[in-house]
């Protein structure tokens, strides 16, 4: 896929726009509890048990939080296509209303194309080749237009 020669690239935490990503250290509060990162919150939602849940929550770090979720040792709940990407617009619109440096820095995107350039990542990311969805770029250019109106 071709992207603009002005698209905004983030992935890795020492990136310009390392704000984006979901291992930033901008926590949500979601749920009625404080979660250390978007990630930590993300893939505690894959599965219905509420200690595991909690164990994804209390993760050290957004890495360790994604080992956890990424664990098939318990079962994904059965909606969960139907329902990441709805989840992950929630948490995204919560990081960005709760932290006005992150916030300032979407809104002084204007209107460029973000581009999560995750190369093992063809659904969140752009994928190693460019054609993935970009499903998380593409939710950041959501909660940007919404902040503006």
């Amino acid at each position: 896929m071709n992207f603009p020669a002005d698209t905004i690239w983030f992935y890795a935490q020492t990136d310009p726009y390392a704000e984006f990503s979901n291992f930033a250290p901008y926590g949500v509060a979601m749920d009625g509890v404080w979660w250390p990162t978007v990630e930590h919150y993300f893939q505690a939602q894959k599965f219905h048990d509420a200690p595991y849940r909690e164990r994804i929550r209390r993760a050290s770090t957004p890495k360790q939080a994604k080992g956890l979720g990424m664990s098939r040792d318990l079962p994904l709940r059965d909606d969960w296509e139907a329902v990441k990407d709805a989840l992950m617009l929630g948490a995204l619109r919560v990081k960005f209303a709760t932290h006005p440096g992150p916030r300032a820095l979407l809104l002084g995107t204007g209107a460029r194309t973000i581009v999560e350039n995750a190369p093992g990542d063809f659904y969140w990311g752009c994928g190693a080749d460019g054609t993935g969805l970009n499903r998380l770029g593409e939710l950041l250019m959501q909660v940007r237009d919404e902040l503006r109106t």
